[in-house]
């Protein structure tokens, strides 16, 4: 605003919401609001809607997969699109003192989300990257293999209490589920063979990370590389944040990131403090230093999700020596 109280720029962009659910999308532009199916005509309305008002940026809350279509059909577009978790959409609204919730208030709110976004001094941070076929392929292969897994899991566990009958159906069903992951597991190799050979080599040259690690870093962490230390630190959740007020100094946590991830990066980290030297000795120095068990836990983690990001970034694989000798003189 000018002293007069003028706007400074009136050349600035508009920027939009959409709400997503299954059936419909809710959108808000300027004054303008319309609801479409959640399909591919859908889509193609609300691309030429936001194409013809000239937006800057799109905000779209991540709903479990029902926005990627419109995402996707977005970017192809040429649409800048920030999808921002639920919580966080949530929040600005209360913040904003809206606390009713309807399609058209969320879509109203999202709009009003990315003004501030828009403008925001980290801008680049909130934009979602542009996913490639193969990646969003293999995704799709991961969250698969992990449903299997889950339904293995609770199938195994059902044996304890079964009775005979219900046993040979148990069996049965085990077996059917053991081959479905066989075959998704050939297709696993064979697309990462295909598509991400270089980066699976790079990875699986660290003792401690395996085959799950690498397909869920590839898959869902394809920021893995290009990002800072910090950032990816925190991206994953593995940062402590601190917790501080006035002359209060609180204990740092870990909190938020992407869970999916900070699992298996956990489980490889467990592993990497008892057979990969570097990580070994780092966790040693930790509990000798005094620190308690699950901060050395999460201080591994961060170590070795700091080390797989830089031998991406410059492309070299694993060197024990090298990476031993910079623990030791840390």
């Amino acid at each position: 605003m000018h002293p007069q109280g003028g706007v400074a720029n009136r050349d600035q962009r508009p920027n939009a919401g959409v709400d997503v659910c299954k059936q419909h999308l809710d959108v808000c532009v300027n004054a303008l609001e319309l609801r479409v199916a959640n399909d591919a005509s859908g889509w193609d309305v609300v691309t030429a809607t936001l194409k013809e008002a000239n937006v800057d940026l799109v905000v779209v809350e991540a709903t479990g997969g029902y926005e990627r279509g419109l995402v996707c059909a977005l970017q192809q577009a040429g649409i800048t699109v920030a999808r921002v978790n639920p919580r966080q959409a949530r929040d600005f609204a209360k913040s904003m003192g809206v606390l009713a919730k309807t399609d058209q208030v969320d879509a109203r709110t999202l709009r009003d989300f990315g003004d501030v976004l828009a403008r925001h001094k980290d801008r680049a941070k909130f934009i979602s990257p542009m996913v490639d076929a193969q990646r969003l392929m293999l995704a799709e292969l991961m969250t698969r293999r992990r449903q299997l897994v889950d339904m293995r899991v609770a199938e195994s566990n059902r044996l304890e209490h079964a009775g005979k009958h219900a046993v040979r159906s148990i069996k049965s069903v085990l077996k059917t589920l053991d081959r479905q992951l066989e075959a998704i597991d050939r297709e696993i190799d064979d697309h990462m063979d295909r598509h991400f050979k270089d980066q699976r080599t790079v990875l699986d040259s660290v003792k401690g990370v395996g085959p799950v690690t690498i397909l869920t870093l590839t898959a869902a962490l394809p920021e893995l590389g290009n990002l800072g230390r910090r950032q990816i630190a925190k991206l994953v959740g593995v940062a402590p944040l601190a917790d501080d007020s006035g002359s209060r100094k609180g204990k740092r946590r870990i909190w938020g990131g992407r869970a999916e991830v900070r699992a298996v990066v956990y489980m490889a980290a467990t592993v990497a403090m008892r057979h990969n030297p570097a990580i070994k000795a780092f966790h040693s120095r930790l509990i000798e230093a005094g620190k308690p068990k699950k901060v050395a836990i999460v201080a591994c983690m961060r170590k070795l999700l700091t080390i797989l990001n830089a031998m991406l970034r410059d492309q070299s694989m694993w060197n024990a020596a090298r990476h031993l000798q910079n623990t030791i003189a840390a």
